[in-house]
């Protein structure tokens, strides 16, 4: 994911120095590019105390061209073994635009995009990841993604986990935030050839950290989702797919689930996006530093084929999941993760990211 205000390019490895997918022009003053943000956080919101309980994170280090780089992650070190589990809440955003088109993601019946979301393996823990012939894990995707970037510590301490959920790892949905959103912060468009909302981040990005302050079972320690459909946000033109923030020690994201396939951010794609950047970045303050930058996983891989999604089959659905960069990518011992691979799904890297090599 892309910082905001920088510009939507990485650099990356050889074979991917492309910006963050070509620009498509649809109309004459409107810009496409399929990409992710990162809102720089702020700071807690007015008349806000000191936190009660914080976000569960470890530090650790790895040794690049004689220098030492420091990360805070989520979770429990890998090393000892132990288990964590991120309260987490969902929060649809049904949007309705000044001229009168709806987009809600608590429509549609048992199959709308927040029950699809559910089941999907992002919070379902049924599926087995089997890499490169090594069993990570029978557990979450991002988990078995973080389970295979530290499979060097894990396949000695197998009860190491991040998952997802509440106390028995289920995901809890809160009441439904509806925005009647300005005409100058949101319109209609077509920027893949369907119908979707473009709806202004700064806009939206407001109304969301009112809601936090508003809902007492939002606190640091557990981690907030706020899902649109058919919902791109903006800045300077189209379309992001999602971000992760944090207003003070409040750490939350935003995903929308596109409910037209092979279009950008399809399904649960941006989700698998953001929570793994979210893990392995939680604060996005500055404290994981390394050759590349921050630690945005999914950046690197964003523009393969499929936008980076790969297929898993789940209660009768195919989920699109993006593969997601290992920490080899960012500079450390290659050894760290399974098979020494560059990342989940193995894409053939040749070296670190263009600013480490």
């Amino acid at each position: 994911m892309k910082t905001r205000f920088a510009g939507v390019c990485q650099a990356m490895a050889l074979s991917l120095l492309i910006c963050s997918l070509s620009a498509f022009v649809f109309a004459a003053d409107q810009q496409v590019t399929p990409r992710f943000v990162v809102i720089p956080p702020k700071p807690a919101a007015p008349g806000s105390t000191l936190p009660a309980a914080t976000l569960k994170t470890w530090n650790g280090s790895f040794t690049y061209n004689s220098h030492q780089y420091n990360y805070v992650m989520v979770g429990n070190d890998p090393s000892n073994g132990q288990s964590t589990i991120v309260t987490s809440y969902i929060i649809p955003v049904k949007i309705i635009l000044s001229t009168g088109q709806t987009f809600d993601p608590l429509a549609g019946g048992a199959t709308n995009p927040v029950a699809r979301t559910i089941l999907s393996p992002i919070f379902d823990a049924t599926t087995t990841y089997t890499q490169g012939g090594v069993n990570v894990g029978t557990t979450q995707y991002v988990d078995a993604f973080q389970r295979g970037n530290f499979w060097s510590e894990v396949q000695n301490n197998p009860a190491y986990h991040v998952l997802l959920g509440g106390p028995t790892a289920h995901v809890t949905v809160l009441p439904e935030l509806t925005l009647n959103v300005p005409s100058g912060s949101g319109h209609v468009g077509s920027p893949f050839g369907h119908q979707v909302a473009e709806v202004d981040i700064n806009y939206f990005d407001a109304q969301i950290s009112t809601y936090m302050t508003q809902h007492s079972q939002i606190n640091p320690a557990n981690l907030p989702i706020f899902e649109t459909t058919d919902t791109y946000l903006t800045e300077g033109g189209c379309c992001i797919g999602g971000y992760h923030s944090a207003n003070g020690q409040q750490s939350y994201s935003h995903f929308t689930y596109i409910d037209h396939p092979g279009d950008f951010a399809q399904d649960v794609s941006a989700l698998s996006h953001e929570i793994s950047e979210w893990m392995d970045d939680p604060l996005t303050n500055g404290g994981n530093s390394t050759p590349c930058g921050i630690l945005e996983v999914g950046d690197p891989l964003e523009t393969i084929s499929n936008y980076g999604g790969f297929p898993y089959q789940l209660h009768g659905f195919t989920y699109n999941l993006q593969d997601e960069a290992f920490i080899g990518y960012f500079g450390a011992p290659l050894s760290t993760s399974v098979n020494s691979w560059w990342s989940f799904q193995n894409y053939p890297f040749t070296r670190i990211c263009q600013n480490g090599s």
